[in-house]
């Protein structure tokens, strides 16, 4: 919570980063940015460094690729966005109530971003394609993962769910590859599991195409993915919220149905014709 006070929204802070093309370590720092953005312009360049795990010099070089003289340049500009940011306004009701309407603001963001369809059609196809499709989920991202596999299951003949970490997860995404998966779908969620980032980066090396679904266009998951779909997480409760990455799971399992609209008619009337007669469901 803010007491009141107006801070730059994330969105305005990732408005700075658009059309730039950032190093690793720069898209470190403008996560961190991004992460601390009730708080950032009024830190010193040491002090950014410290909180992104990078050095000083790193922090006035990332200035300087944004456009600036230098880093007091750029605290200057984030000074500015959170003078004038339209979203700041007045609490208008109990923290519940406020944590509620932030996601429905995240839904909004999210609404914006998929009236471009073709990245979300592109990821479609490559999961679509995919003879075994690997779902990667570690820790809190776990639920999301097995929640998309359970419907995918569906439409797809095999859907591996990888959600324990450990020395066996290479082996599971090495196996994958090796019986014929060409992508991976991966749910990447604060607070970046080391493993997460581990097995997105074995999961290239094994030669498979990453798509994350992942909260930020600047989170560590860029790394690693050939193909990133935003998608913000809330943050004002104790424990996160995920509604919107949830959502955008499932507008990307219709993405696949879509690249493959008759093998998915045709496994959804395999499917629903076994439930009739299991008498799976009440209704």
């Amino acid at each position: 919570m803010n007491d009141g006070a107006v801070v730059a929204s994330p969105d305005r802070l990732l408005d700075l980063f658009h059309g730039v093309r950032l190093t690793p370590t720069q898209r470190r720092i403008a996560h961190c940015l991004v992460q601390h953005a009730g708080t950032v312009a009024y830190l010193s360049a040491a002090e950014v460094a410290e909180l992104a795990g990078v050095s000083q010099p790193s922090v006035t070089r990332f200035a300087v690729a944004l456009g600036h003289d230098g880093y007091p340049a750029l605290r200057r500009r984030l000074r500015e966005l959170t003078a004038a940011d339209p979203d700041g306004r007045p609490d208008d009701g109990n923290e519940l109530q406020l944590a509620v309407r932030a996601e429905m603001a995240n839904l909004e963001r999210l609404a914006g971003e998929l009236a471009d369809r073709d990245k979300i059609a592109t990821a479609g196809r490559l999961l679509a394609a995919s003879r075994p499709l690997p779902v990667l989920g570690l820790r809190a991202a776990a639920p999301l993962a097995a929640y998309f596999a359970y419907f995918a299951a569906k439409v797809l003949p095999d859907v591996r769910v990888l959600d324990d970490g450990g020395s066996l997860l290479t082996d599971r995404l090495e196996q994958a590859a090796s019986a014929g998966a060409d992508a991976l779908l991966a749910f990447v969620l604060p607070r970046y599991p080391r493993e997460t980032l581990d097995a997105l980066r074995a999961a290239r090396d094994a030669g498979l195409t990453v798509v994350a679904i992942t909260d930020s266009p600047v989170s560590p998951a860029t790394e690693y993915a050939a193909l990133v779909l935003p998608a913000a997480v809330g943050t004002d409760l104790v424990f996160d919220l995920h509604t919107a990455p949830m959502t955008l799971a499932m507008v990307v399992l219709q993405a696949i149905c879509d690249a493959a609209p008759l093998q998915t008619q045709r496994r959804l009337e395999a499917f629903e014709s076994s439930a009739a007669r299991r008498q799976l469901f009440l209704g």
